[in-house]
């Protein structure tokens, strides 16, 4: 388990006192788990009544006076009967002592504050004056059901976020409303590039052209650069037989994820929820050699995954995506090179689509959990060999990484670039996996400089995960104003008068000649409105084309934050737009 920090026991405090400000309200009310999270805690409450966000102020204040009074935290013990008596009309603490009696604990650990006694294991500050009381705030109300399990009651939940100074809760306030701004649901709709349909089904995004068109760039660059970079790219099919998965030992893991068998003549197929089974088949389809390797089999691949209906969220999760996938097949001696290859790519690509290590993405070196037999391969020496192979690598590039505990694929640790959101929450983004597993389950071998068979290792890896994903990530980074390489439109023409219109068809022409994505704004609006719809479009350059531009065969420009940059031969205009594509700035 985590060891609290001074601002995680500031934040489970506040929960207490939150409790007391609601027991005040409602004395009969049931408490269900109240624990610190990230950036703040929260409480769970069986009410009698359905409350709204209005109550929160009321709280707020009912809490800082807790706080002026200097409420005090003081810890003790009750005997199992003790605790049972205690809550006898409250089923769910009565649920905590059942477990821990089951757990095998000697007594129940309770805070006691004020008039307020909880069961509780702690820790607390133990005094409230430790707590400032303008670094809190109480956000928003959901439901929750009790234990997480939905043939359980729904609780209400009631959310808060805490800091240390007032000026980190400011921040953090700015940080959410900037994200709500930023929410690529709502831009992807404002600025039509995908939509969802009922009829189709949840979870399965519809590209419009203007998405298809930033899906297309990504995806070329990233094949472009895998094959500049030794990768082979190939197509496998979106399903399989159910035996493919329970030879990789897929199924048993992750048929809770996967779609329902299809029985088709005497067989039984699947849709995939991963790729690497299909690359194992390409890798076994022929006899190879050590010269061969390593093999690097690259695609971006359609997956399908069941995803719950209150976990689906934009582009973000859904039930059908596009993997730029790749399983790198070697010697255990070339893994190094490999694993140092992929940061490389990830990194570069990265730096492409404009996202910083350490401030947009960090990596995270997952274990596994030696014990657990039942989710993890057995073969400790191959664990710690592959675990201190990624961490070495992470060590001599000196890229800052942090460990996690059973984190692990069950065939081998990984390295996961965990992006961060603008609203601060962090996701695993993709992946670097050391896998020893599935060779041996398909058999999968090399002839070596002796000429005997040898087993390789697989290294599975993504260059920039999921393409839904990732056009989420870059909605929500560039707020809908995205670099000019990856615009749906790079340049809007707006003729002054009906005059022009001829002189801005022929600009057009010049410009889809050389490949610049380019419409033209022929409507009868005054420039000036033509010119404001267009930047709430945040198309990167705006040329306005009038009698004067006609006559010199020139554009006036506006670029997209910088306003007006004044009059330009259209030859230069080009020169300069397309150094920008081209190096993608």
């Amino acid at each position: 388990m985590k060891k609290s920090t001074k601002i995680d026991t500031i934040r489970h405090s506040l929960s207490h006192l939150m409790s007391m400000a609601v027991q005040e309200l409602y004395p009969k009310v049931g408490l269900g788990v109240g624990p610190f999270i990230e950036n703040g805690f929260y409480q769970d409450y069986d009410l009698p009544e359905v409350i709204t966000p209005e109550i929160l102020p009321s709280l707020e204040k009912r809490m800082k006076e807790l706080i002026k009074e200097n409420t005090k935290f003081e810890q003790h013990n009750m005997d199992f009967d003790e605790a049972y008596k205690f809550y006898k009309r409250d089923p769910y603490k009565t649920g905590f002592i059942d477990d821990l009696k089951a757990a095998g604990e000697k007594k129940v650990s309770f805070y006691k504050s004020g008039w307020f006694d909880n069961l509780c294991a702690g820790p607390h500050v133990s005094s409230a004056k430790e707590i400032n009381p303008d670094a809190f705030k109480l956000i928003s109300i959901a439901g929750a059901y009790w234990r997480g399990d939905e043939k359980n009651k729904m609780l209400t939940r009631i959310y808060g976020v805490a800091f240390e100074t007032e000026k980190e809760l400011e921040h953090y306030l700015w940080q959410q409303e900037e994200a709500k701004k930023r929410d690529h649901r709502i831009i992807g709709k404002n600025l039509d590039l995908f939509t969802f349909s009922d009829l189709v089904g949840k979870g399965l995004p519809l590209f419009t052209e203007k998405g298809s068109i930033i899906r297309r760039e990504l995806e070329r660059f990233i094949v472009d650069e895998e094959i500049k970079r030794g990768y082979k790219h190939v197509y496998t099919p979106e399903l399989a037989k159910v035996e493919l998965y329970k030879t990789s030992g897929h199924y048993p893991y992750y048929k809770d994820t996967m779609y329902p068998v299809m029985k088709i003549d005497e067989e039984e197929l699947i849709l995939r929820p991963m790729t690497c089974p299909h690359h194992f088949q390409l890798y076994a389809s022929k006899p190879h050699s050590y010269k061969e390797l390593p093999l690097r089999i690259a695609e971006l691949a359609k997956q399908f995954r069941y995803e719950k209906s209150g976990e689906l969220t934009g582009l973000m999760r859904v039930r059908s995506f596009c993997l730029a996938d790749a399983h790198i097949i070697c010697q255990k001696e070339q893994a190094t090179d490999e694993i140092n290859s992929v940061l490389d790519l990830i990194e570069y690509a990265a730096s492409a689509l404009g996202l910083k290590k350490e401030e947009n993405y960090r990596y995270r070196l997952s274990l596994g959990d030696r014990t657990d037999t039942k989710k993890y391969y057995k073969d400790d020496q191959a664990w710690n060999f592959a675990e201190n192979i990624l961490r070495s690598v992470l060590k001599d590039r000196k890229s800052p990484f942090f460990e996690e505990e059973n984190e692990a694929a069950f065939y081998g640790p990984k390295i996961d670039i965990q992006m961060k959101t603008f609203s601060g929450k962090e996701d695993t983004a993709f992946t670097v996996q050391y896998d020893f597993v599935m060779p041996k389950r398909f058999n999968l071998t090399y002839i070596d400089e002796a000429g005997k068979k040898q087993e390789p290792i697989v290294i599975h890896r993504s260059s920039i995960g999921a393409i839904e994903r990732v056009m989420a990530f870059l909605i929500e980074h560039y707020a809908g104003a995205f670099p000019v390489w990856l615009s749906p439109v790079q340049v809007k023409i707006l003729n002054i008068t009906d005059r022009n219109l001829k002189y801005s068809e022929k600009i057009l022409e010049e410009l889809k000649k050389e490949g610049i994505r380019t419409e033209l704004g022929s409507d009868n609006e005054t420039i000036g409105k033509k010119i404001r719809e267009s930047e709430l479009e945040k198309i990167p350059y705006i040329l306005i084309a009038g009698d004067k531009e006609e006559k010199n065969d020139s554009v006036a420009v506006r670029e997209r934050g910088k306003g007006d940059l004044g009059a330009m031969e259209l030859k230069k205009f080009i020169e300069k737009i397309k150094k920008e594509i081209e190096s993608k700035k």
